[in-house]
């Protein structure tokens, strides 16, 4: 029986996947039934290009250059790329600012950029490997959400330190400082909504074992 029992495994293995499909394909004819034509998801607009998708209905329709160009062309920078010149520019601002403000205003703008160019690399490398991760593996068993969790959390404290620069604004007296704080805030933020944006488009991606999972759910 030890000798038998990798080959035993094996072909248990190979049943309840011949199962799965087995139940996949009889929801899906139901869902046929109950429906005459397939009617797929109009996800284009989203920022992510969905290539590989399912073939029930709801699933997202599927993206290509020449039916969805603003998701599917190759963008001349990567979100990481654009997201590390946003960040620099913000945090050589803030430096800039901080040399010119005298006291403990001055000090606390340093802190603040220091703590952005920080984070910078941390959301850069999770957005990198987000977009760099396997389809296949995407779509079998879904999106990285480690790396998209750690991309949360570092846009809370985004937000955190923006709120907190707002606060300090108030006591810069050069107005021109101010201005230009303020035009690199509203910057940050944007780049912080489109990669919470990012964030969301990649969370609803399809995969193949949570649509089992909705499956056995209902």
């Amino acid at each position: 029986m030890p000798k038998n029992k990798p080959l035993f495994i094996f072909f248990l293995t190979i049943a309840i996947i011949f199962s799965l499909v087995a139940i996949v394909v009889a929801k899906s004819d139901q869902n046929q039934g109950q429906n005459e034509e397939t009617v797929c998801n109009n996800q284009c607009g989203d920022e992510t290009c969905q290539e590989v998708v399912c073939l029930a209905i709801g699933c997202p329709c599927a993206e290509t250059k020449e039916n969805c160009p603003q998701d599917c062309e190759v963008k001349n920078k990567t979100k990481a790329e654009e997201h590390r010149s946003v960040v620099a520019n913000f945090v050589q601002s803030l430096l800039n600012v901080a040399d010119r403000e005298e006291g403990g205003i001055g000090q606390q703008v340093r802190v603040i950029a220091q703590q952005q160019n920080d984070s910078e690399n941390t959301t850069t490398q999770a957005i990198e490997k987000v977009e760099k991760r396997n389809k296949i593996k995407t779509f079998l068993i879904g999106s990285d959400y480690k790396n998209l969790g750690a991309l949360r959390s570092e846009m809370v404290h985004t937000r955190n330190r923006l709120e907190q620069l707002n606060r300090l604004m108030e006591n810069i007296e050069n107005e021109g400082d101010r201005t230009e704080i303020q035009n690199r805030i509203q910057e940050l933020e944007q780049e912080r909504t489109r990669i919470e944006n990012f964030i969301k488009a990649q969370e609803g991606k399809f995969s193949l074992f949570g649509w089992l999972l909705k499956l056995f759910n209902k």
